[in-house]
């Protein structure tokens, strides 16, 4: 069975480049990855997903399992409207215009978290906003990730690829240098920002959302629209098709692509593995390992800056290589240096900052590879219409990591045992992918 998949009717409105992009075009594209680092590192990760955990909004395990849910709703969310909305994006050629919108939506929620002060009461609009944020990401991912065929082509979309998720990475180490010496770690800050009332975590989140918003400009210049597709409607009819038109077209995958389908079941399952490692990681440090917020970001930046080289490096292996041996054998060693976290706890904090760091080599390039191996597959026309299934598949799943994660963290009595349901579902995730074949 071919993992390719049949090509649409032809579009003359677009293409897919035969040359490779211009480099201030990847340059501008990547930016947007760039400046993501300001939700992905600081919001969902290493800043205030900790500091809403804090003792101040309640009890640990109940907060933390707030948290999950907070985000498995989210992801609830994403998984039934994110197939369409690439689909409808695809047909109307409006990709550009849903990436702008919905980053908005980002900044927007981002800045918003400056309200949330460290009390009970203000717990529920936090986990409010931290979920709008999630699923507007996750919708403005599909856009940015089907223009990815739009600035690359087949002999250099790994490093394409690569170079972007790096730049992510890369991004996160200045912001998060930014905000720890600039709020987090002295008191007063370098601006008369004070710890009190959590005003220097929070004001670090409008800095963020400045952040994002500055650095997403240049795609919108730098890359071209893809223009009306003829051949697909558009519009409310299409909203109100777009479901039977889905369930076409994953029934035509089954038929036709096979391989194409298993490999979106085994990345969404790794993949919820890896938004585990990213949203649960500065918990379990902080609440496991005893770090407090600027030994959390410390971590973080030196973790940013080992996966942002890693993903780059792996970028060009990955073009000669292959997008599935590096998902392989990264997630088979991410596995092992969790299981090692775990087991050797008792040692000290050593042991996070050691396994922690080297699993953080290996995040990137699972991600970053996996938007490749699938980009290869995809017709041209039909990037967002099957990023936006790519999003659903990892949604519909979503609730696996938090879910193990919860459940681990409540049998075992503390945070640190999350870190074994995490590696369950990434071992479920690789175990799902050794079968899957690629062009």
């Amino acid at each position: 069975m071919t993992a390719s998949m049949p090509e649409p009717s032809p579009a003359p409105t677009r293409t897919r480049p035969t040359a490779p992009a211009r480099k201030r075009t990847v340059l501008a594209w990547s930016l947007w990855d760039w400046g993501s680092a300001a939700f992905n590192a600081v919001v969902t990760t290493f800043v205030f997903s900790v500091y809403i955990t804090q003792p101040a909004f309640g009890p640990e395990h109940q907060v933390t399992a707030q948290l999950g849910t907070a985000l498995l709703v989210a992801g609830i969310i994403v998984a039934l409207l994110a197939p369409i909305a690439g689909q409808l994006s695809d047909a109307a050629g409006k990709r550009k215009l849903w990436l702008g919108v919905n980053t908005l939506v980002v900044v927007a929620a981002t800045m918003l978290l400056v309200l949330v002060a460290p009390e009970p009461n203000f717990l529920m609009l936090g986990l409010v906003l931290l979920a709008i944020g999630n699923v507007a990401f996750e919708f403005a991912s599909v856009s940015y990730n089907a223009m990815l065929s739009q600035v690359s082509t087949n002999a250099n979309v790994g490093r394409v690829s690569g170079f972007g998720w790096g730049m992510g990475y890369l991004g996160g180490i200045v912001l998060l240098a930014l905000l720890l010496v600039g709020f987090v770690f002295p008191d007063p800050g370098w601006f008369g920002v004070t710890h009190e009332g959590g005003w220097n975590i929070r004001i670090a989140m409008v800095v963020s959302a400045a952040w994002f918003a500055l650095s997403a400009i240049p795609v919108f210049f730098a890359v071209p629209e893809i223009g009306e597709d003829p051949t697909r409607t558009p519009g409310v009819r299409g909203i109100v098709t777009a479901y039977a038109t889905l369930g076409r077209s994953i029934a035509n995958l089954w038929r036709t692509a096979r391989q194409t389908l298993f490999f979106l079941v085994a990345s969404a399952v790794f993949r919820d593995g890896l938004a585990g490692v990213f949203t649960f990681g500065g918990v379990i440090a902080a609440r496991s390992f005893g770090f407090d917020n600027t030994t959390v970001i410390i971590f973080a930046i030196v973790a940013n800056v080992v996966a942002g080289i890693a993903t780059i490096t792996a970028g060009f292996i990955e073009d000669r290589a292959g997008a599935k041996a590096i998902m392989v054998w990264s997630i088979l060693l991410m596995v092992a240096s969790a299981l090692l976290v775990f087991i050797l706890a008792p040692l000290g904090t050593w042991v996070f900052w050691v396994f922690g760091l080297v699993l953080c080599i290996f995040v990137g390039p699972v991600q970053s590879a996996s938007r490749t191996f699938l980009t290869r597959l995809i017709p041209e026309g039909r990037e967002g219409e099957i990023f936006g299934l790519y999003a659903t598949t990892g949604r519909a799943v979503s609730f696996l990591a938090p879910a193990a994660f919860t459940l681990a963290v409540t049998l075992g009595g503390a945070a640190i045992f999350g870190i074994l349901g995490i590696a369950l579902v990434l071992l479920v995730g690789l175990v799902l992918l050794v079968p899957v074949r690629g062009r």
